[in-house]
């Protein structure tokens, strides 16, 4: 590639009020602070819940690390008058306003869209929720495994002969997360255009609904809801799922004809590149038990290092299942710069994630450590706001912060 100079990060100078908690919103506000933001997480007194998921004697979580990195942390009690008003400075100096609440819990507090609109019409109001902020399930409860349940996720994940269970990961709060970054991104863009800010809102069971798309076809086509598949794909590949391998588990999807054909050359079975029962993938359907012992007898002798290197060397799309043990220490994305240890005032030398949203001509933002509670509150309300520190004495004194 041509070599030019490094150029500033994209949102530079743009000013984002981070209340994220937990996964969804704080996702979206880490994905800013990495893109160049100056994020200002503002938290209550005692903290956000996934700083107090810490057990005891470990002051912070990893998730908390990895998702407040590169941000700036301040308290803020909004339940009182003065804590209001500190809030009104902030916004009227802000760029974006971020936040993951239940529908109405800043409008209850009195500073909802359209009381901080008023104070700045450039603020981007960005709000996160499970179901929206309309219709009849706008009040509901939301965590990422009850959103999975009511997005129809949980109902076709698992095995045909056992009940649904959850998603091994937090799909829909990161989803969630990602479409509000998504959002925002393009208020801002919007703005430079009109001048004037606006309400973006993100709904984590909206946000998934194209995951569906497979399963949605297969009703669209027959009628009838498909059945949990495990690790198969329904019909619509052969081979597919996961085979054995001497050391753990191989994953296999091909996508075309060659990759079948390149899977029985690795396997050194060249004698049935015309064997009419495996000619195409529905072919193979129909024999599925004698593709799936020819694919078992070429894996199970294999080691992960072994296969990998066979994928490579006959092009077939495949991947040795990996632990989170072996993903933390990914060569290949440490190479590339997506991970990286990083020396954590508490939790000591951690691997953390920078943004996968990779930004060519401009260098990686340096990680930092996620804030320690409250910890820039003088860098804010003192170099920022302007309060002097008999101010900021105060206000602790007060509960304000």
């Amino acid at each position: 590639m041509t070599d030019f100079p490094p150029r500033p990060l994209p949102l530079a100078g743009v000013i984002v009020v981070d209340f994220g908690q937990i996964f969804q919103g704080s996702y979206a506000s880490v994905l800013m602070a990495k893109a160049g933001a100056d994020v200002i997480k503002i938290e209550p007194p005692h903290g956000e819940p996934l700083r107090q998921r810490a057990p005891p004697g470990r002051a912070t979580t990893l998730p908390f690390v990895m998702l407040n990195a590169n941000k700036r942390g301040i308290t803020l009690n909004l339940k009182r008058p003065r804590g209001r008003e500190l809030l009104f400075d902030m916004v009227r100096r802000a760029d974006v306003l971020l936040e993951n609440f239940g529908p109405g819990a800043m409008d209850s507090l009195g500073v909802g869209w359209s009381v901080l609109h008023e104070i700045n019409p450039r603020l981007i109001y960005a709000t996160g929720t499970g179901y929206g902020i309309s219709g009849p399930d706008r009040g509901n409860l939301a965590m990422d495994l009850t959103v999975q349940a009511a997005s129809g996720i949980m109902s076709v994940t698992g095995f045909p002969d056992r009940p649904p269970v959850r998603a091994g990961i937090t799909v829909a709060d990161f989803m969630g997360g990602t479409h509000l970054y998504a959002g925002i991104v393009t208020a801002l863009y919007e703005r430079d255009r009109s001048g004037v800010g606006r309400l973006v809102e993100i709904a984590m069971q909206e946000t998934v609904y194209y995951t569906l798309a497979s399963s949605l076809e297969q009703f669209s086509r027959s009628g009838n809801v498909s059945q949990r598949a495990g690790n198969n794909s329904g019909g619509s590949a052969a081979p597919y799922g996961l085979y054995p391998l001497r050391d753990g588990f191989l994953a296999i999807h091909p996508g075309t004809e060659q990759h079948w054909r390149n899977i029985l050359m690795a396997a050194g079975r060249d004698d049935l590149l015309d064997d009419p029962r495996f000619r195409t993938m529905h072919d193979r359907s129909r024999h599925l038990d004698e593709v799936n012992a020819i694919v078992t007898a070429w894996t199970s002798g294999l080691t992960k290092a072994e296969v990998a290197e066979q994928a490579q060397r006959f092009r077939i799309p495949c991947f040795p299942v990996r632990d989170v043990s072996e993903v933390m220490h990914d060569p290949h994305m440490h190479c590339r710069g997506m991970l990286e240890w990083v020396d954590h005032p508490d939790l000591g030398n951690v691997v953390l994630p920078t943004s996968p949203i990779r930004l060519h001509e401009t260098d990686v933002a340096p990680a930092t450590p996620s804030p320690r509670l409250g910890q820039h509150n003088d860098e804010v309300y003192g170099g920022w706001l302007g309060l002097n520190p008999d101010e900021i004495a105060a206000l602790r004194a007060e509960g304000v912060i």
